[in-house]
């Protein structure tokens, strides 16, 4: 463990390794970026290092529909919304990175809208 290095960057250095470990040339990633206001998730292709779909809360679809940025209704919107535009842009499988958050509340919430709206990992 590397000097002065927090809970969350240790977990989140082991959770990206076990990615890595499962050969990520396979599937993009669903990476999980999560604040106390808002939720941010994002695909990305590591091979070919591009983002193929994003999502926010603060996104105006979402806005309009949310009244707070930091819910678990929030955060299942966002999987949702993420969910359609991957499949706009060909992607159906994907594998879920959590970064440091435990898979807990919106974390949780945003992988479940993305299963409700088609994606699998």
């Amino acid at each position: 463990m590397p000097k002065g290095e927090s809970n969350y960057q240790r977990r989140s250095r082991r959770t990206r390794t076990r990615l890595n470990s499962i050969n990520r040339t396979l599937r993009p990633r669903l990476s999980v970026t999560r604040s106390n206001k808002n939720i941010a998730v994002q695909i990305i292709d590591d091979v070919k290092s591009v983002t193929l779909a994003s999502a926010s809360t603060l996104d105006p679809e979402i806005r309009e529909k949310i009244k707070s940025g930091s819910t678990q209704e929030a955060a299942t919107a966002v999987g949702k919304l993420l969910a359609e535009r991957a499949k706009k842009a060909g992607v159906s499988e994907i594998q879920f990175d959590r970064g440091g958050y435990l898979y807990h509340g919106r974390v949780k919430a945003v992988a479940e809208g993305a299963r409700e709206g088609g994606l699998q990992f």
